[in-house]
């Protein structure tokens, strides 16, 4: 049972200092200066090729991962983007592009839409997750492992 708080596996709380980066290199989120973010790994809590970045550090490793889209947030798939008459939205709505916005779909469940585009007739918005069809790179520091 020991080794299993060696290295961090299925099962274990992990606490893990991030830095996510997209290919320019834009900073997109980091915990630095900050709480470790902490998780159970294989819960589905984070995204899959993290989760998998983290499997067998020790606490103190550090290591750079390169998640492939389909292992992070998946492809952006044209069919969440749609254009919304104007006259939808209540006057008063601030409609700004990347402003995020919350809908329903007809099925009653909550969406969360990122504004992509304004015009006079048309809102369109974007039902992917921002980061969907994009590689994401981690830097990844391991700060502790619980049973």
């Amino acid at each position: 049972m020991e080794a299993n708080l060696t290295t961090a596996q299925t099962g274990n709380k992990v606490r893990v200092h991030y830095t996510g980066r997209l290919d320019d290199g834009e900073v997109f989120d980091s915990s630095e200066g900050g709480t470790p973010m902490a998780f159970t790994i294989g819960s589905g809590q984070v995204i899959p090729g993290f989760e998998n970045g983290v499997t067998g550090m020790a606490v103190g490793d550090t290591k750079t991962v390169r998640i492939p889209c389909v292992d992070a947030y998946g492809e952006h798939h044209s069919d969440g983007v749609m254009q919304v008459p104007r006259g939808e939205f209540p006057p008063d709505m601030p409609l700004e592009v990347g402003t995020s916005v919350q809908g329903q779909q007809e099925s009653g469940q909550e969406v969360s839409f990122t504004i992509m585009a304004v015009s006079d007739e048309a809102v369109t918005l974007d039902a992917n997750h921002p980061l969907a069809g994009k590689d994401l790179t981690f830097d990844l520091t391991l700060v502790s492992i619980e049973g």
